[in-house]
Formats: structure tokens, sequence, C-alpha cells
């Protein structure tokens, strides 16, 4: 049985350090924007799409912005209210933790109409690439989650159980390698074999990322343990299960749209 000890932080130097989980998001999001450019380039040279290589680069900026304060505004709304109302300055302590995914993407559809309007650009163009890349940065996010020991499973006999010391001394599913594996490794492939295999379709892949991330992450949320402070609606189901099954319903209307 293996017993969680690593560390978050890479290294310190008095008040500075590098953590995982910051350096998951800045890996995260240069390959998202090398890889993101080269899905435009081959799209170009299929008069797929019309979107310049200088678009997506300024598009990168509003991307991370989106991502930041839609995580953080996501997390406060969804699984934390009660307290940020009463502490509305805690809102700009990011440091502390607290981000949300369901969030972040709401930010990002934002960012991506918005800067589509003021670009005169497709916004679809632009989400399917974002689809495609995401899965990249999800992966790395969710090891960090592990390495930090934070968003942990349910208790488990497995072989591969987890003890997480900084939790309690029983053995957990590493649901966040689960995440890692899902909506990583196994979204990414299944998004760009689509759109390196067939012919384009504006939205396709957008909506089937928004399919099969809220299939992946509604069957994994009953992995893990529910927030502490939230638990479960209605003791049936959990904050991240509910935000993934409207996810699902969401990519099932952009397909049914498009098609």
């Amino acid at each position: 049985m293996y017993i969680h000890n690593l560390d978050p932080i890479i290294f310190e130097f008095g008040v500075i350090s590098l953590r995982w989980y910051s350096l998951s998001y800045i890996v995260g999001i240069i390959l998202g924007w090398w890889y993101g450019n080269k899905i435009i380039l081959k799209l170009n040279n299929k008069n797929a799409i019309n979107l310049k290589k200088n678009d997506f680069d300024d598009f990168i900026n509003i991307i991370i912005i989106s991502i930041i304060l839609g995580g953080r505004l996501g997390y406060v709304v969804f699984y934390n209210f009660n307290f940020y109302i009463n502490n509305p300055l805690e809102i700009l302590m990011i440091w502390k933790g607290g981000m949300s995914f369901h969030g972040g993407l709401i930010g990002v559809i934002l960012g991506s109409i918005i800067f589509s309007r003021s670009k005169k650009v497709e916004v679809f163009n632009l989400l399917d690439v974002v689809a495609c890349v995401a899965p990249i940065g999800l992966c790395l996010g969710r090891i960090s989650n592990f390495i930090n020991g934070e968003l942990v499973g349910k208790q488990s006999d497995l072989p591969w159980a987890i003890i997480f010391p900084k939790i309690d001394d029983s053995s957990r599913h590493p649901s966040q390698l689960y995440e890692a594996f899902f909506e990583g490794i196994i979204l990414f492939l299944i998004l760009n074999y689509i759109i390196n295999k067939f012919d384009y379709k504006k939205g396709f892949c957008s909506a089937l990322f928004l399919i099969f991330y809220g299939i992946f992450r509604f069957i994994l949320e009953f992995y893990r343990e529910p927030d502490h402070h939230i638990g479960y609606i209605a003791d049936i189901i959990s904050t991240g299960s509910l935000l993934s099954l409207i996810m699902l319903l969401s990519g099932i209307l952009v397909y049914l749209k498009i098609k």
C-alpha cells in the first residue's frame, strides 16, 4: 500500500516558492498554445477555417484571464458561496486555493465569445481548438492535485489504493489519477483523432468535449470524496456530478444544433 508523501513545493527560496500546481498551469498553457497553433495551421491549409496565427496568440491572453477569473468565481459560487459572501476579501486570495473547472469552462466560453466578436472570427473555430488542447492542462492539473494530496478519492481496499496521511489513515482511490487518465489522456486522444482524421465540422469537437468530459467526470465523481463543507445535494449527487450532468446535456444540445 503506497503512502502519499509527495511535496507540493518544487523549491523554496525565502518567501519565493514554486509549486507543482502553478507549474502545471504554466506548462499546460504553453503546450496548449503550441499545439493549438499546429491545429490551426493544419486546418488553414485545408481551407477549413480562417483563423490567423496572430489572432490565436492574442486569444491565449484572454484564455489565461478567463480561466483564472472563471475558475475562481466558479469556486466561490458553486462550492463555498456562504463563506465568501461573508468574507469577500478572501475571493482575491487565490494563493490559498479554490478553483473550479466548471467555472473556468464558463469563463473560457464567455471570453471566446467576446474575443470572436472583437476580431470578427467564428467562435466555434476558437472553441474547437481549445477543446482539443484543454485535456493537456486537465491532465497536468489532476496530477498536481495528486501531488498536493487534495481532492482525494473514497475509501478502497484495491491493490492500488493510496493512503493520504494529511487526510487520514484510510486507503483511498487515487481519483485524481483516474481523472488525469480519462479527462486528460483519453479525452485528448478522442478529440485529436477526430479533428485530424475527419473533415472539420464547426462546433463538433466543442460538443464532444462537453459530452465526453461530462460523462467521464460524472462517473468519476462516484470515486471521489465530496467537499466536506458541501457533501451531497439531497444526499444523492455531488456538486461536481450535477455540474457535469448539465455540461453533458449542453453538449448534446450543441451537437444537435450543429448537426
